[in-house]
């Protein structure tokens, strides 16, 4: 059975122009979608506002029965989604079945919060029952990215609805299919009333109009630094809560002690994983000066030797990245830094949107490529000396989002550790990890914190509210 017909895979009418849909390996047409414009927003959300009142007061077996349908439908039509994944977005095959597996267990974790203690009873000064309890929030408004669209989107949208609230999800119009209407389809299919799911494919005005409705008091938005301040700015305007989920350029520190082919194979994965195009991406290479020149000399042959080319056709370690406005962001800061002064270890080159794995060493503060996130297949190689070098180092710059830490003493990972902000930390592997149950969320131009994942769910997608109840009515002075 197919789940996405392209005649049949957008059930509503929408008001914006149509997008084609691209492979960026071969820049075939893979079909055509139609984007959403203000209006849309507006009627999603007024739909979205009657269905919802409805969902919250369904029992919580029933909301759960149905997440937990939805995570079994992305195994069920695994084949499909991953050919999506595959040729949209230009995973690897992997990595699609990677986004996959998070897909269904964010859908199963998700069922599990329909029934979690939703309060608390407090202690009252007087004679009456005093708790807490958790509401919906009403209406979510999730926007999510290209890189992992389908995990990026599913870990709002499952954990929104199974607390009982209606969701517009705006994906990248590059990843309409594998992002926004796999989604629709799935949950569709799963047996979510109509009218609290919304696929609004469109441009930053769709976004903007997301932000700006007053009848969507959540955003959920996972993107870059810059359009996650703006999200922030104009969400605060409103006086609502946003999610914010935003870039990184997370360090990998390998100290002296670290046996050099493990850190190998963590700094390959952190750094080259998706081509780069994840937030959590090995950014900067930290490297200890007993190590550095064998850590550079092994990185680059290894780049060499990884495989970059067509994911659909071929069996290869790095596919496209997503369009050519990335491709040329990636090489400008490759050649800025090595007119810096940077040395090229290995890649810097490219064929059409292949770019080949690329190590820079010899870099410093004022590395283009090292100061800034690439969101490309680029790994920067920098030594320190010392601990506290590593530490000042790793805790420079504007992000705070992952880290990662390889070492033998264990003990003294989690020291250094402790030293070095982040949101996310790893000792004895790199920076790239997401599980369903662990919270995910940086810190200063990372983001707003941990908002996904476990109790974290409860704090983004509900609101507390305090209830009093008393057998006779109170008396009061006046």
């Amino acid at each position: 059975m197919t789940l996405l017909d392209p005649k049949t895979w957008q059930p509503r009418t929408l008001a914006g122009g149509e997008y084609e849909v691209v492979e960026p390996a071969t820049g075939e047409s893979l079909g055509a979608v139609t984007l959403a414009a203000g209006e849309d927003v507006d009627a999603a959300a007024e739909t979205a506002v009657a269905a919802q009142v409805a969902w919250a007061r369904a029992p919580h077996f029933a909301r759960a029965a149905v997440l937990r349908r939805a995570g079994d439908l992305f195994a069920r039509h695994a084949d499909e989604l991953r050919e999506w994944l595959v040729r949209e977005s230009g995973s690897v095959s992997g990595k699609a079945d990677f986004e996959l597996h998070v897909a269904a267990q964010e859908c199963y974790e998700a069922a599990a919060l329909a029934s979690r203690p939703l309060g608390e009873v407090l202690p009252s000064e007087q004679p009456r029952l005093s708790y807490t309890r958790r509401v919906p929030v009403g209406v979510t408004g999730v926007i999510a990215p290209f890189n992992a669209p389908l995990i990026l989107s599913i870990r709002s949208v499952a954990p929104a609805l199974a607390l009982g609230n209606a969701v517009l999800l705006k994906p990248d119009p590059r990843t309409t299919v594998c992002g926004g209407l796999a989604l629709g389809a799935v949950f569709a299919e799963a047996g979510l009333p109509e009218g609290l799911l919304h696929i609004l494919p469109g441009d930053a005005e769709t976004g903007q109009a997301l932000v700006a409705d007053p009848r969507i008091p959540v955003i959920s938005f996972t993107g870059s630094t810059a359009a996650g301040r703006r999200v922030g700015e104009a969400a605060g305007r409103q006086l609502k809560r946003a999610h914010l989920e935003l870039g990184g350029n997370s360090a990998l520190v390998v100290l002296a002690d670290a046996d050099i082919g493990g850190a190998i194979a963590q700094a390959t994965w952190g750094s080259f994983f998706h081509q780069g195009q994840i937030c959590m991406t090995t950014g900067r290479h930290l490297v200890h000066d007993s190590l550095y020149e064998e850590y550079v000399e092994r990185l680059a042959a290894k780049a060499d030797a990884l495989a970059v080319g067509d994911p659909y056709r071929e069996q290869v370690h790095l596919g496209p990245v997503i369009d050519r406005s990335q491709l040329t962001k990636i090489h400008g800061l490759v050649e800025s830094s090595t007119a810096r002064g940077a040395r090229l270890a290995a890649g810097g080159t490219h064929r059409d949107l292949f770019y080949r794995p690329t190590v820079l060493a010899d870099v410093d503060d004022h590395t283009p490529a090292y100061a800034e996130e690439v969101f490309g297949p680029v790994a920067p190689v920098r030594s320190f000396a010392t601990l506290d070098e590593a530490a000042a180092l790793a805790a420079a710059g504007p992000y705070g989002l992952s880290l990662g830490i390889v070492t033998r003493d264990t003990a003294l990972g989690l020291e250094l550790a402790d030293r070095i902000p982040t949101g996310i930390a790893h000792v004895n592997d790199q920076t790239v990890n997401d599980e369903a149950v662990a919270p995910f969320g940086g810190i200063a131009a990372s983001g707003t914190g941990a908002r996904f994942g476990g109790s974290a769910n409860l704090d983004a997608f509900t609101q507390l509210r305090w209830t009093t109840v008393r057998r006779e009515p109170a008396g009061h002075p006046f």
